[in-house]
């Protein structure tokens, strides 16, 4: 575990250092512009949170820390898995109605794009830790009162709707929440590792979970398999209640803004941040093209190659193999290219390994690419959420994950309203084929885009965030957050450790403000 986890120890940049100088106000002007949007000193602790004026230390046992988070988490996760399994069954088998499943999509998808809108903020106003402790008890609490009902024999489906809608918007505010309280508790240097180890965790949960949820679902009633996940959701609170996580000092201020306006200036920071707004925008779009196809593939085995049960087991199994492999080892392979090519390599793989299943002639071909698909997604994902966890400030960070979860199950229904349709007019080849070279399309105009171009230029800087983050060699301290590091804010993109303002468009007119012209 210590060769995994090595400690960080906090260095300060040499006294010696030079400092071009640089014009008092520009300098003052480029400090304002670089806290408002994240930037930071170059090299900014390897062992500190992310910019911004919350900016701490992260704790000297942060290893502990990431252990029973992480452990937490797995537990809680598996649990709610095998709910949502034996629920899904039990509504197909009871009901055989398909009005019944849409409903229950319904209920399980809409209360948390909703609730995340406002999700975002709490976990910006409040301590994150007792707001993921307050959702998960919450959802423990309806899923108790469910298990009891259907145990005593009421099994009215508005009630399984109704715990259903109350999961998920637990979902919707502990997503954001968890996504931000992760940089309070890892250093910098150590979150593409860390972020791909709970999304490795996380696959593994999708190839265990359905297996089990099936063994439990054949031997036991309902209401006793949903007493499963009232267990590991308070197993999860209590790992969660070891972790110390400070609330953000922007949080515990009395002259903060009202809630509406924290809201406010938050649409306002994701519209005016370039950056983000790119990021987040190519995150919908690949969720649209390349992920809801995905979930037409098992439509396509049957069809083409056979309907055995093995076939599809050995699809899903394929996919969360390459997903679990890629996610463990990218702190590995990850660092060996900046996190911005990853991001734009993942969709490239989007691209080619969907047209790669549309053209499968044969089931093993078939499998090899939902295997390389698996692979393609912490390429994608985890360097794009280290990205904005280094370049948003603590402070902020709820509401942008609040966004992004947004996007998140807004995308995927979307996406499955389009290409669903398709899918029976034409075959499923022929969607995923295009699919494919849509995504293509996509890509080539984000990189067309003034943001994408700079973004791709500003990753070749080795201590930038979207390159690799903070160079080994240039750790500092928070009192290196001076006048040198918000005059290197002015003009560049990645920002994080970087020193730069991430492509954040500002309200002035002020040269010492305005980030590389759209």
């Amino acid at each position: 575990m210590s060769d995994l986890y090595p400690t960080m120890d906090t260095m300060h940049p040499p006294e010696s250092q030079a400092v071009d100088p640089v014009d008092p106000a520009a300098t003052d002007a480029a400090a304002t512009d670089a806290a408002a949007h994240g930037a930071a000193a170059p090299g900014a602790a390897r062992g500190v949170a992310p910019g911004g004026a919350d900016a701490e230390p992260v704790p000297e046992g942060w290893v502990r820390n990431v252990v029973l988070f992480l452990g937490g988490q797995t537990v809680s996760l598996f649990g709610s898995m095998l709910v949502q399994y034996a629920i899904m069954w039990y509504l197909t088998l009871t009901t055989k109605e398909g009005t019944v499943l849409a409903l229950a999509t319904l209920f399980g998808f809409v209360p948390q794009a909703i609730i995340s809108i406002f999700g975002g903020v709490w976990a910006d106003r409040h301590n994150r830790k007792f707001l993921v402790m307050g959702a998960d008890t919450a959802i423990a609490i309806a899923t108790f009162v469910l298990a009891m009902l259907m145990i005593q024999g009421t099994t009215d489906l508005w009630l399984i709707y109704a715990a259903m809608a109350v999961r998920s918007a637990g979902a919707g505010i502990q997503t954001p929440a968890v996504a931000a309280l992760i940089p309070q508790i890892v250093p910098a240097n150590q979150l593409l590792r860390i972020n791909g180890l709970n999304q490795s965790i996380q696959a593994a949960m999708m190839l265990l979970a359905p297996a089990l949820a099936a063994l439990l679902y054949a031997n036991l009633e309902i209401g006793s398999i949903l007493f499963i996940d009232v267990v590991t959701a308070l197993i999860g609170v209590g790992f969660l209640a070891l972790i110390p996580v400070p609330t953000l000092k922007h949080a515990q201020g009395v002259d903060r803004p009202a809630y509406f306006a924290d809201l406010v200036e938050g649409v306002r920071y994701v519209n005016g941040h370039r950056l983000v707004r790119w990021l987040l925008g190519l995150f919908f779009v690949v969720m649209v093209l390349a992920g809801a196809p995905g979930f037409l593939t098992p439509l396509m085995v049957a069809r083409t190659f056979g309907e055995e049960m093995w076939k599809l087991t050995a699809l899903e199994i394929a996919f969360s193999v390459g997903m679990m492999l890629a996610g463990a080892t990218i702190g590995w392979w990850g660092g060996k290219t900046s996190r911005i090519r990853l991001v734009l390599l993942g969709s490239v793989a989007f691209g080619f390994f969907s047209i790669g299943l549309g053209l499968s002639p044969v089931l093993w071909v078939f499998l090899l690419f939902m295997f390389l698909t698996g692979v393609a997604v912490p390429a994608f994902s985890t360097p794009s959420m280290t990205i904005i966890q280094e370049i948003v400030p603590l402070e902020r960070q709820g509401r942008v994950f609040g966004f992004l979860g947004i996007v998140s199950a807004v995308a995927m229904p979307l996406g499955m309203g389009i290409f669903g349709p398709m899918a029976d007019v034409w075959s499923v080849q022929v969607v995923l084929i295009l699919a494919g070279g849509l995504t293509f399309v996509a890509l080539a105009l984000a990189l067309a885009a003034p943001t994408g171009r700079t973004a791709l230029a500003d990753s070749r800087r080795p201590d930038s965030a979207l390159g690799y983050g903070s160079a080994p060699d240039e750790a500092g301290a928070d009192e290196a957050v001076g006048a040198e590091g918000a005059a290197s804010a002015e003009g560049a993109v990645g920002t994080g450790r970087s020193g730069g303002t991430a492509g954040a468009e500002t309200d002035t007119a002020d040269p010492a403000r305005q980030g590389p012209a759209t």
